[in-house]
């Protein structure tokens, strides 16, 4: 799973970089340009709660390759885009199927135990990282040939291809997943939440009668059980959790959204070192992912208070960059920033994971990734009209964000405290 993930951002980096010269070569204006990537961004929001909950109900395998053969399409048909109407069409089973790492990643937390899953996930998200930051450069030089961006959505696409191959190689076992599925959803009874655990999980008896669905079942049925899950989650108290992402994914983007202009106007540095200084931080997170097995063995396993330091460290940092007065403190807050924004992407996932169950892993995680589509939306807005203000509003903006996480961690501290006792006593 390792490799699919690291195959499956080195081929998306290699073309994403290069769309808006790709549509703007077609003749497209700023406006439209624009547009097709908000109808991107807006599918991704709507789908992937619904393709995750479909990946609980048909299982992750067909769910898997499904996603991964039509993102395959989507970027073949890119490289036949040669009008702007080809362009937004091939954007479309992308939008709606390109959640790919998210059912790996429900997959990896059905395959794991939760002491193992921080520790598997930071390496997960590290294999990913290393393809976004060799795609790029590759896609880069690919471009300067004939032809190069078609050729470049060729080669994406064959290596979605190739990943739907490796995953029907790998050694599929329904009946030990089946099991430890079973296992995990009768180990965690005590320590789910009222609601959540009447929301989320399903009896044992159910659960394998979701496990025997067959892919060609009635679209009517996975379509009703799909509703009755979302509405699950709905009426779940997992509300705070999923406010934190969004207040901390927000964070994150107003970091980075003016950070080349903010860098130009305050220190006078060109936007090839920002471009630097960014890679610099990539590299260091994918260092951050192989470090988490440590880290959490130094907290005893214990996400939430990993999570509340990280975003702590993250706000700190935030501050220290809004309020640099030499680029040598940028690049100090850069550095330390890449690993608490990794360590805390990742604990907020697992404790996604650990308060609502493996059972519904592939929706949670569908709702986690539209609260940060949901971000993604919000962000550009806010630097917008922060930034008239000051170059240093957006991260001013976003320290006051992530001081607002931080405040409801510690108000909802007694709920993930006693969850975290419980499931160390059945540990």
């Amino acid at each position: 799973l390792f490799l699919p993930s690291f195959q499956d951002l080195f081929g998306v980096s290699m073309v994403v970089p290069l769309m808006s010269l790709h549509i703007k070569s077609l003749g497209a204006s700023h406006t439209v340009a624009g547009i097709i990537g908000s109808l991107y961004g807006i599918m991704q929001l709507f789908s992937s709660t619904f393709v995750g909950c479909w990946s609980d109900i048909v299982g992750r395998r067909y769910s898997l390759l499904a996603c991964i053969l039509l993102s395959a399409l989507g970027y073949f048909l890119l490289g036949t885009s040669t009008t702007v109407f080809l362009f937004a069409i091939s954007r479309v089973p992308v939008g709606i199927f390109k959640h790919t790492l998210s059912i790996s990643k429900a997959l990896l937390s059905d395959l794991v135990s939760e002491r193992d899953r921080p520790l598997v996930m930071g390496r997960f998200n590290a294999a990913s990282s290393v393809g976004f930051i060799l795609g790029p450069v590759v896609g880069g030089y690919l471009t300067e040939l004939e032809g190069g961006f078609y050729q470049t959505s060729f080669i994406c696409a064959s290596i979605f291809l190739l990943n739907a191959v490796l995953v029907w190689m790998l050694p599929w076992s329904e009946e030990n997943t089946g099991n430890r599925e079973h296992q995990q959803g009768t180990n965690g009874t005590g320590s789910f939440s009222a609601k959540a655990s009447h929301g989320l999980h399903l009896k044992s008896a159910a659960n394998g009668a979701v496990a025997s669905v067959s892919l060609f079942q009635s679209s009517w049925i996975q379509v009703v059980t799909v509703l009755k899950r979302i509405k699950g989650i709905a009426c779940s108290d997992l509300w705070d959790i999923f406010l934190v992402r969004l207040l901390m994914s927000v964070t994150i983007l107003l970091y980075y959204s003016n950070f080349s202009l903010a860098l130009e106007e305050r220190f006078g540095v060109k936007p090839l070192f920002a471009g630097y200084l960014m890679s610099y931080s990539s590299a260091l997170g994918v260092l951050a992912g192989c470090l988490l097995g440590p880290i959490t063995r130094l907290y005893q396993h214990n996400t939430y208070r990993l999570l509340l330091h990280s975003s702590t460290l993250t706000c700190t940092l935030i501050l220290l960059y809004a309020s640099a007065l030499s680029i040598w403190m940028v690049i100090l807050s850069s550095t330390f920033l890449a690993f608490s924004t990794t360590i805390g992407r990742t604990c907020i996932i697992d404790l996604e994971l650990t308060i609502g169950g493996n059972e519904a892993s592939g929706m949670l995680l569908g709702v986690g990734q539209s609260v940060t589509s949901v971000g993604r939306i919000v962000a550009p807005l806010l630097a917008g009209v922060s930034q008239e203000f000051s170059p240093c509003g957006p991260p001013s903006l976003a320290v006051g964000l992530a001081l607002v996480a931080i405040l409801i961690m510690h108000a909802n501290k007694q709920k993930y405290c006693s969850h975290g006792n419980v499931k160390l006593k059945n540990q």
